[in-house]
């Protein structure tokens, strides 16, 4: 697997992930407060794409040369308490279902550990839907620990904290069975 950062021309590569993750979610009849409608076709969705491929934080995830995922590493939403340490924040992880089972969300979340560690950080946060218990285990395997909660116009947010100012732990051998990365 190779993880290389992205840039503004990866907006669509972005929107492209997402879309395949609203297409699983809308089959499995599980939204979670995402829309119904892939987000290339929702104006705010694709400003946020084009924000994330510009903001220094994209981080595209290829297996076989082909597109397996995504993480933006930037700042703690303005939604979730801080912290009095300093931290990363993982804004958006996103896999294709194509991947999955091959441990590709794992990967990107140590690679944005490694990074929050090398620009000095104590923590790397991350925040995901309360409502799926599989998700939130999923960050547990990865060696996140629940942090906190928080409701946004009626959506249950999750937040999950990895210390980073140490060795970085592999994930637990179920998590990269687990379906989710």
């Amino acid at each position: 697997m190779e993880i290389r950062e992205g840039g503004p021309s990866d907006a669509g590569t972005v929107l492209e992930l997402f879309d395949e993750a609203v297409a699983r979610l809308v089959a499995s009849g599980r939204m979670g407060g995402w829309e119904s409608r892939p987000f290339s076709t929702l104006e705010r969705r694709v400003a946020q794409a084009t924000e994330w491929a510009a903001s220094g934080g994209l981080r595209i995830a290829l297996l076989d040369g082909e597109v397996a995922g995504a993480l933006v590493l930037g700042a703690r939403p303005p939604w979730v308490s801080p912290v009095a340490k300093s931290e990363r924040y993982i804004e958006a992880l996103v896999t294709s279902p194509r991947h999955a089972g091959r441990g590709v969300g794992g990967a990107l979340v140590r690679r944005a550990a490694a990074e929050a560690r090398e620009a000095g950080a104590v923590l790397l946060r991350v925040d995901c839907w309360a409502d799926a218990p599989e998700l939130v285990t999923w960050y547990e395997r990865q060696g996140f620990r629940r942090s906190g909660t928080f409701e946004l116009d009626g959506w249950h947010g999750q937040v999950l904290t990895l210390r980073v100012d140490g060795p970085v732990a592999e994930p637990t051998a179920a998590a990269s069975s687990s379906g989710v990365g």
